[in-house]
């Protein structure tokens, strides 16, 4: 054997041990509306090449068409499977959700504030709602931007995950009378679990909101760092919006406390997040430690 395949293989053995010893933290991944865990498998795989030993769970509940359930129905029963897999792992977990999974792996850490997780990825997922054609155009293609409000905003249109999280700045009473989920986990709208809700959230030690404006369907793309429009079409970035200045479900704690870390990233479009490798090498494997 030569010098240098024995040099890397001391590297590789080296990388195991280390792995090993140090004991990488678990990592739960969520994917994105109508997808499948089969999509996230190649950043599984990443993660494992680069943290030898890393025990990953990808679930692979409410793939394709059942990705648009409601969101608290996928909340409850994706978060009870986290939590079996958590109770393996006391010494705590990372957390990465992409697009709605996203979204939906935030809910989970309010709903069960008992988690462990250390470090939650929110990649390229609609934090604040969404407002767009092209998003919207995905799963139903004849409906229009301004006009889906009429289908969202109905006990009909509640039943579907997309209507959960649905915020048309220009329709901000229909929108707070009929969502059932984003006004509530973003604790504008008070019930008796909003204590309970801001404690999971702050929980955590590290929250990584990563998004770009080049992402053609998170809309506006500010909605992955918790922007959303306004009834004039701006968008209100996150520091400015009420539930940030209100403290409502923990954002300004976390932020005052150093613990958020906002990723911006150009060129990449919706589908690149979880495939690209300089993005998982560079923006979310540093994070699992």
């Amino acid at each position: 054997m030569s010098a240098s395949n024995r040099f890397k293989l001391f590297i590789v053995v080296c990388s195991v041990y280390f792995g090993l010893v140090l004991g990488y933290k678990p990592v739960i991944i969520v994917h994105g509306v109508m997808t499948g865990n089969e999509t996230m498998l190649p950043m599984a795989q990443r993660i494992q090449e680069l943290h030898p030993g890393t025990k990953v769970f990808v679930t692979d509940r409410f793939g394709g068409w059942s990705s648009l359930r409601p969101m608290w129905h996928q909340v409850m029963e994706i978060g009870s499977d986290i939590l079996q897999f958590m109770a393996f792992h006391p010494d705590g977990v990372h957390l990465i959700g992409y697009s709605q999974g996203g979204l939906l792996s935030r809910a989970i850490l309010e709903y069960y504030p008992d988690h462990n997780v250390n470090t939650f990825i929110s990649l390229s997922a609609p934090q604040c709602g969404q407002y767009g054609t092209k998003f919207l155009h995905i799963f139903f293609p004849t409906l229009a931007c301004e006009t889906a409000y009429e289908l969202f905003y109905s006990s009909i249109g509640q039943h579907t995950s997309v209507g959960n999280y649905w915020n048309d700045p220009y329709h901000q009473k229909l929108f707070f009378e009929y969502s059932a989920f984003l006004p509530y986990v973003n604790n504008l709208v008070s019930s008796e679990s909003s204590k309970l809700f801001k404690k999971g959230f702050t929980k955590i030690k590290k929250l990584v909101l990563i998004g770009g404006p080049d992402d053609s369907v998170i809309t506006p793309w500010q909605s992955s760092q918790f922007g959303c429009f306004n009834n004039n079409g701006s968008v209100i970035e996150m520091r400015d919006q009420l539930f940030y200045r209100n403290d409502s479900f923990g954002l300004l704690t976390m932020d005052s406390q150093k613990k958020i870390d906002l990723v911006t990233l150009s060129g990449l479009d919706h589908s690149d997040w979880h495939t690209n490798m300089t993005v998982l090498d560079n923006y979310i494997i540093p994070y699992l430690d």
